[in-house]
């Protein structure tokens, strides 16, 4: 399959007030065809750059997509970039001058000198209709390329590329599929998980395996290429089925949804509920819980108690049993979690207490977490872990730690 790279062009994507949301949708639909997007890159409005951006992609792409600098002003560079990376000329194009004009009469607006620019073509290109703007596309072949210019505000480029690229695209691709593969683990480092599954996915580059990693979550994405489902999805058994049997009651997803919805659908199955307290997460647990839709089926509420007045005044809990192991301890996780289980008549109650940092209030290390556990007909307990890095890096970890805590209590996983 031919290699895409795709060039945004538009200085203002180089500052922090816009996202190029076009290379998106174009990889998503290219992936429909079977295929992958190999290179994304973001040029100013300078021609000479990206003239130089345009050659650099034609020595290793058989496919380049630009999207954005077809308006009418001077710094509008991509059409002259390209005739200039192709070494051909722009011709004017009276038929498209004709047409934009007719557009501005159906506004009752007369059109300016400038618009005329639009009306330009690179030498031997095909332009491709914009129903919904001024600037038309471009299709172009060279030396065994395809060179694609696309408008680029997304209400524009989203219904040209569907009609018009998309057709060309499929009758001169080779018929093939994408199929993948999202798994999600919980409490592994990503070195000790790489190291547990690399043996397996390095004999492979289909399907191709990569790794991310969040604070106490990683995913594994597998993606494989064929020229039918059927084969795509074999491929994917040959890797997937063994990482998945290694990583065993790690693997907490394997379709890529979130710990926060797993742990909803186990909840709801079961008909059962949670409820929290949380302290130094300051209600990040809950904010992950009520995400998912539908939460309030198996989430009666939760208590923040960040303060030991509130943990006392709201839970229950005995001011001497703070004064004597501080709120730092497992013993006092254990009573945030009871008290939010006898107050809510939950059937779970999760609870997180800890130092986040930056300094330590209670002289515990800052990284220092409990998470409490209560169950009804089962004694109350809670595990310690130690987080790395700063507050919201801990505050990351505790959250996550928490939710995979209640999802093994509910599975009768040993943790």
């Amino acid at each position: 399959m031919p290699d895409v790279e795709i060039i945004a062009v538009g200085s203002e994507m180089l500052t922090s007030q816009r996202i190029d949301t076009n290379s998106l949708f174009l990889t998503d639909q290219l992936n429909s065809l079977g295929v992958e997007v190999r290179r994304k890159l973001i040029v100013g409005d300078d021609r000479a750059l990206l003239t130089d951006a345009v050659r650099a992609a034609l020595s290793h792409a058989e496919i380049v997509i630009l999207t954005g600098g077809l308006g009418p002003t001077e710094d509008d560079v991509t059409r002259d970039a390209t005739a200039s990376a192709l070494g051909r000329q722009l011709i004017f194009s009276q038929q498209i001058c004709d047409e934009i004009e007719a557009r501005f009469r159906l506004r009752r607006r007369p059109m300016a000198e400038i618009n005329k620019r639009q009306a330009y073509l690179v030498e031997g290109a095909e332009a491709l209709p914009n129903a919904n703007g001024t600037a038309p596309g471009q299709w172009m072949e060279h030396e065994g390329h395809v060179v694609i210019l696309l408008p680029g505000p997304p209400g524009e480029l989203k219904p040209l590329f569907d009609k018009e690229c998309m057709p060309r695209l499929a009758r001169r691709l080779p018929a093939q599929v994408i199929r993948t593969r999202f798994y999600r683990v919980s409490g592994l480092g990503e070195s000790d998980l790489d190291a547990m599954i690399a043996p397996v996915y390095s004999r492979y580059t289909n399907p191709v395996t990569t790794i991310l990693a969040a604070p106490g979550d990683i995913q594994i994405h597998l993606r494989a290429r064929a020229s039918t489902a059927e084969e795509a999805e074999k491929l994917l058994a040959e890797v997937g089925d063994p990482v998945a049997e290694i990583l065993g009651p790690r693997l907490y997803s394997r379709n890529g949804h979130p710990l926060e919805q797993v742990l909803g659908d186990l909840l709801r199955e079961r008909g059962s509920t949670v409820a929290l307290a949380e302290s130094c997460t300051g209600g990040m647990v809950g904010e992950r819980i009520t995400a998912a839709a539908g939460s309030s089926d198996y989430f009666p509420g939760g208590f923040l108690v960040y303060s030991d007045r509130m943990k006392t005044e709201l839970l229950g809990i005995d001011p001497a049993l703070i004064s004597q192991h501080t709120a730092v301890s497992g013993e006092v996780a254990v009573a945030m979690a009871e008290g939010a289980r006898q107050r809510t008549g939950a059937s779970f109650a999760i609870s997180t207490t800890g130092e986040a940092g930056p300094e330590s209030a209670s002289g515990a290390p800052v990284g220092t977490v409990f998470v409490g556990f209560s169950s009804a007909g089962h004694p109350p307990e809670a595990q310690r872990y130690s987080f790395p890095g700063g507050r919201e890096r801990v505050r990351g970890f505790a959250t996550q730690a928490a939710l995979e805590y209640l999802r093994r209590k509910i599975l009768g996983i040993d943790i």
